[in-house]
This record gives structure tokens, C-alpha cells and sequence, in this order.
């Protein structure tokens, strides 16, 4: 066989083994064991409150023990809103759901970063995303439009079917970053 025929043989074998090998790897990332498979801020107008709601979809079975911690960013300024969730092999998804949040400013992006630990404490991921609002935090009302489980009307907003109180005091905003 001539030199050309042995170089282009090799060449060719070459390229089919990097397809090969490219075809094998995992489309996840390696090493990666989730992704942010939804995440959004929740204004819910008849309790009157926002929050971060984060999904984290699987991309690898996940283990025994395994905790997922979200720093978010506190919109009101000041330390991180920190949210600790088990993980639950057989579900396939986690879902992260912050406490009530204030002072949210439209179009503005709050980071959020979040470590998967294993049942030793090991961090085995870290991801860093963040999210930007599509509303003010202005279109809640003041105070809940019900106050129990039944959904009866809030005795505070008689005459204020909006939920907004003239004099009503505001949250604090002024060390929102």
C-alpha cells in the first residue's frame, strides 16, 4: 500500500473514532447531576406575597441523602435568603420555594446559586443563575385579600377591595441593591 492510501486509511479511522467518542459522551456534562429545568418569581395577589420558585430536573439517578442548598439573593438587601431541600430519589424533579420576599424591582436580575451536597456534606455541584422579574413588587396588596383557608374576605381591607391602605406603612427598600 502506498503512503497516501496508509495516511488517509489512518485519517479516516481517526474521524470515526472521535464521532464514536463523541456520540458516548454524556450530553448532560460530566459530573453534573441537575439543571435549572424552570425558575420564576410567584406573585401571589390573594396572600399578598412573592417568592423564588426554582425546579431542578435530574440529569443522573440521584443518591441517598443528597441536599440541595439555594442561596438566593435577598431583594430587600442584606445576607442571602438561604433554602435547604432534600433530595428524594424517586421524584423527578426538586422544587426550592423561598419565604415571602419584599422590595422585588421589575427587570432587574437577583443571583442565585446552588450547591448539591452529598449525605457526607460534600458539595458535588454548583450552579449559578439568575433571575429577573417581569413585575414590581408595587402590584401585590398591601396586606392578605383572605385571611384564612376558607377565603374569607381580610376584615383590614373593608372598603379597599384593591388591597391597597392609604398610610399604610411599606416595606423598607432603601438597602435593596
Amino acid at each position: 500500500m502506498s503512503r497516501r492510501v496508509l495516511h488517509s486509511v489512518a485519517v479516516g479511522s481517526m474521524m470515526v473514532a472521535a464521532v464514536a467518542l463523541g456520540a458516548c459522551r454524556d450530553t448532560g456534562g460530566e459530573g453534573k447531576l441537575f439543571e435549572v429545568s424552570g425558575k420564576i418569581f410567584v406573585f401571589n395577589y390573594r396572600l399578598a406575597r412573592a417568592t423564588y420558585v426554582v425546579t431542578l430536573r435530574p440529569l443522573q439517578p440521584m443518591g441517598e441523602g443528597q441536599v440541595v442548598v439555594a442561596d438566593f439573593q435577598n431583594p430587600a438587601g442584606g445576607a442571602p435568603i438561604v433554602v435547604e431541600q432534600k433530595v428524594w430519589p424517586k421524584l423527578d424533579k426538586v422544587s426550592l420555594e423561598s419565604p415571602a420576599l419584599t422590595c422585588i424591582v421589575k427587570n432587574k436580575p437577583y443571583a442565585i446559586a446552588i450547591s448539591i451536597k452529598g449525605a457526607d456534606g460534600t458539595v458535588l455541584q454548583k450552579i449559578d443563575t439568575t433571575l429577573m422579574s417581569t413585575e414590581d413588587q408595587s402590584i401585590l396588596p398591601d396586606r392578605p385579600l383572605v385571611v384564612d383557608q376558607l377565603y374569607t374576605a381580610n376584615p383590614d381591607l373593608v372598603g379597599h377591595p384593591d388591597g391597597k391602605l392609604p398610610g399604610d406603612p411599606k416595606p423598607d427598600c432603601s438597602k435593596a441593591g
